[in-house]
């Protein structure tokens, strides 16, 4: 594989991948996702080199990829080479987001790691990865214990038991709720389904979506391309279990527990990252995984140590409780990271949690008004503009503010706002 010291071109959709770095304002940035679990000393090392050739800054995304910051065209390559060498990362192709815990949480009715692993490779043969939006990403939720209904996907393969028959039922364009549904097929089929609506997708350009297919096509468009895959007659209904985010602790099939903790606005500081491994085997841990709301997960804990590795990983500073304000609170990079934006969202991030604290809704703090780390609606916006802080309420970065303030007046009116907010709701 050619290692490729230039960044990529900056373009509309674009995606930073290990091997294709994106330009930064704290120089280039790369992505890896990890293909599951990633043993301790080679996170360790991930780490190391997070330092030797960025600046030592490591993030975990919503969507569990690991991103590593402030490269340059000559430690790029380098880092991508020592990355390669502890093959952990699953390649630079369409984003396929499985259980967290796939293989080895308890609760799951279906066991996607192979699916998930052969479905790469079958996006490899054919080449798809090359005629597809970079942001094109597939989740197959395997109804295990972490909850993955929320994450959005262009197409959705979602497990669930009828009778005791297991189907996949699958679905385009959104989240769990939002999503198109097309019906179901055996999981034997899973592969041949998601390639198929692949090509449909590819059909219609390097830079077109599932969503947009639906809103000028409609569902039927990709009908034809499965029918003859989906299963007659079958309807019903997905097993409903008790989930959650992956800040939690969950049982193992083997008897150990995994412990999720989150990085703090979604990054933290290689050695902080460093120090947090060496709890994880202090503690008994045998390896990591991520997760999707910017979790890393120790696997392998005995049941008595579990609340000691969240002892210490609360004193490196991660989120360790899921009533934490901080994870209100997401943040793009911000300035002076990112040329675009006109405030630090990272850096203010703090500052809002801390004047937040209570606050039942989540805090969309974006540098400009693309809004890069957060689609949904949030319960406030904060918006950086050449004219100062927009707050939005209810609504996305595009939308209308109710006041734009100084960035020195952001810490009062986010209380402000949280004092109206809980005033509203004890009326209600």
């Amino acid at each position: 594989m050619t290692l490729l010291a230039a960044a990529m071109p900056k373009r509309r959709g674009a995606c930073p991948g290990l091997f294709a770095p994106m330009q930064t304002g704290d120089g280039l940035l790369v992505r890896l996702v990890p293909k599951g679990t990633i043993s301790l000393h080679a996170f360790a090392d991930l780490c190391a080199a997070g330092r030797r050739y960025g600046n030592g800054i490591i993030e975990v995304t919503s969507r569990g990829s690991i991103q590593v910051r402030g490269l340059n065209a000559i430690s790029a390559p380098q880092f991508a080479a020592a990355i390669a060498a502890l093959d952990m990362a699953a390649g630079d192709a369409v984003s396929i987001l499985g259980n967290p815990l796939g293989g080895l949480d308890a609760q799951e009715i279906f066991d996607a790691t192979g699916l998930v692993a052969d479905l790469r490779s079958a996006i490899a043969q054919r080449g798809l990865a090359a005629r597809l939006s970079p942001k094109v990403s597939v989740v197959i939720d395997s109804a295990g214990a972490i909850d993955l209904e929320t994450i959005p996907a262009d197409i959705r393969l979602h497990a669930h038991a009828t009778e005791g028959d297991l189907m996949l039922r699958v679905s385009v364009g959104g989240d769990q709720a939002r999503a198109a549904e097309l019906g179901q097929v055996a999981p034997a089929q899973g592969i041949e389904t998601v390639i198929r609506l692949l090509e449909v997708i590819a059909r219609r350009g390097r830079d077109v979506r599932a969503r947009e297919i639906l809103a000028r096509e409609g569902v039927e468009v990709f009908l034809p391309a499965i029918r003859e895959l989906l299963l007659p007659g079958q309807d019903g209904r997905s097993l409903r279990r008790e989930r959650g985010v992956a800040l939690g602790s969950y049982p193992l099939r083997d008897e150990t527990m995994a412990r999720g903790v989150a990085l703090a606005f979604g990054h933290a500081d290689a050695s902080a990252l460093e120090e947090l491994a060496g709890a994880a085997k202090t503690t008994g841990a045998s390896s990591l995984r991520t997760a999707p709301g910017c979790v890393l997960l120790a696997i392998g804990l005995a049941a008595q140590s579990v609340s000691s590795f969240a002892s210490a990983a609360e004193q490196l500073g991660f989120v360790t409780d899921g009533n934490d304000p901080r994870l209100r609170v997401i943040a793009c990079s911000g300035a002076p990271i990112c040329a675009s934006a006109h405030l630090p969202a990272r850096a203010l991030a703090p500052v809002i949690a801390r004047n937040a604290v209570g606050f039942a809704g989540t805090i969309h703090v974006s540098g400009c008004a693309k809004g890069c780390a957060q689609n949904a609606t949030a319960a406030l916006t904060i918006v950086g503009t050449p004219e100062g802080c927009a707050l939005i309420a209810d609504g996305s970065p595009h939308d209308v503010p109710f006041a734009v303030v100084t960035a020195s007046e952001l810490a009062g009116a986010v209380q402000h706002h949280v004092r109206e907010r809980r005033q509203e709701d004890a009326h209600g």
